[in-house]
């Protein structure tokens, strides 16, 4: 598995920052933030499958508009993963025919470009070899995170999430873990809008780190546009014994 980042910011701006999204391999999506607008129209064609961990825009802002690119360019629907409440929720919110067509039935229900695959945590989705597995989450929405693993390793993306004991006793289990990529999205002075918003402040990190019972190398995703250089300070600070680095667009992660 070939895993590159296409989008790790907490907003936009200019010509680097863009929202999480992650490409593995060259057909599938791990959220369809706003990165995803930077792949060509014949890479969006590949794309078959599409893992979210939640329904919080800056992570499926692109996901409408990717159906509409490339829709019928395909022969064959592209498919949603995700929990049943953020399915839910985008049949609700976004594929609804008043902010975007449900393309679920477009152009017909027997032959859609869009089909929905529900999600339970824990349960791993097997394709062509590699696993998908959705982990616990502690967010405003429901949410999970993912393992993904090749077999020969794995790397674990947290998503959007707070604190969350049920994370760390998963992680602990996976024995070939390789990579950690986790969010901060603000810096420690901003802890309590972490609090209220269940997201990460670096000493609120530091916390979660220490749940960490396996090695593995670690990426800081989704910092606050404008307070990047800061955030890291503050991380580096915090947790500096594991050697923390900032995720930057088209990283690369062999597994």
């Amino acid at each position: 598995m070939k895993v590159r980042i296409l989008g790790c910011s907490g907003g936009i701006g200019g010509k680097s920052l863009r929202t999480t999204s992650i490409l593995v391999d060259h057909d599938i999506l791990v959220d369809a933030g706003t990165g995803v607008a930077d792949l060509s129209i014949a890479e969006l064609a590949q794309i078959d499958h599409v893992f979210l961990t939640h329904s919080h825009l800056d992570h499926i802002a692109c996901l409408p508009l990717l159906i509409d690119t490339v829709g019928d360019m395909r022969q064959k629907p592209l498919i949603v993963h995700a929990t049943d409440a953020t399915l839910e929720i985008l049949r609700n919110h976004i594929f609804n025919w008043a902010v975007w067509p449900d393309f679920s039935e477009v152009p017909d229900e027997e032959n859609p470009f869009l089909r929905y695959e529900s999600l339970r945590v824990g349960k791993t989705v097997e394709l062509e070899g590699r696993r998908f597995t959705p982990l616990p989450a502690n967010h405003t929405v429901p949410a999970v995170g993912y393992q993904l693993d090749s077999g020969t390793a794995s790397l674990v993306f947290s998503g959007d999430t707070g604190p969350c004991p049920e994370l760390w006793r998963t992680v602990n289990k996976i024995r070939n873990l390789k990579y950690l990529i986790i969010e901060t999205a603000f810096s420690n002075r901003e802890k309590q809008l972490a609090r209220i918003s269940l997201h990460l402040c670096p000493e609120m990190l530091a916390e979660e780190l220490a749940n960490l019972q396996r090695e593995a190398e670690i990426y800081i995703t989704h910092l606050k546009p404008g307070q990047s250089e800061l955030m890291m300070e503050e991380i580096l600070d915090a947790v500096a014994e594991r050697k923390p680095r900032m995720l930057q667009n088209n990283m690369e992660f062999d597994l």
